[in-house]
């Protein structure tokens, strides 16, 4: 009965953690810019968020499409930077650095959220579009890793 006690247990034990396992994945695409840099995103795909592989790439949750991101050369990254500074209309939310790749949140007319991002090492930049909230928008960038590939 001892036996068969510690074999149920361990059982158990093994589904708990096949379980927490499965919540902490994540999924990853390598996408071949127009310029020749390649460029990896990986998303935390845990809570149902889920990473398209097409372009423009979409990041959703549950089905429900929350952020689309576009890839954009670094001069147009710039070119962001300048219009978030100058544009009544764009409220600047945060800007800095995450993975070494440098961004830019904003809001713009109070409806649309959206990240410019200057990829580190390349001649790359995403801009990521998010027309539900800042949360949602901060979210899918958060569970981003953007990354150049050899």
């Amino acid at each position: 009965m001892k036996k068969l006690l510690e074999l149920a247990f361990s059982v158990a034990l093994l589904l708990c953690l096949l379980t927490a396992y499965s919540t902490n994945s994540s999924k990853a695409y390598t996408f071949t810019v127009d310029n020749g840099d390649k460029i990896k995103i990986e998303l935390n795909t845990a809570d149902k968020y889920d990473l398209s592989a097409e372009l423009p790439f979409v990041i959703s949750c549950d089905g429900k499409t929350l952020s689309q991101g576009s890839f954009v050369l670094a001069e147009s990254y710039q070119q962001y930077v300048s219009v978030v500074n100058t544009d009544e209309n764009a409220e600047l939310l945060d800007s800095g650095t995450k993975d070494g790749n440098e961004y830019i949140f904003w809001c713009y007319n109070g409806s649309e959220y959206n990240y410019a991002i200057l990829i580190k090492g390349s001649n790359t930049g995403i801009v990521l579009g998010n027309p539900i909230s800042k949360e949602s928008a901060k979210e899918c960038f958060d569970r981003m890793a953007i990354t150049v590939e050899d």
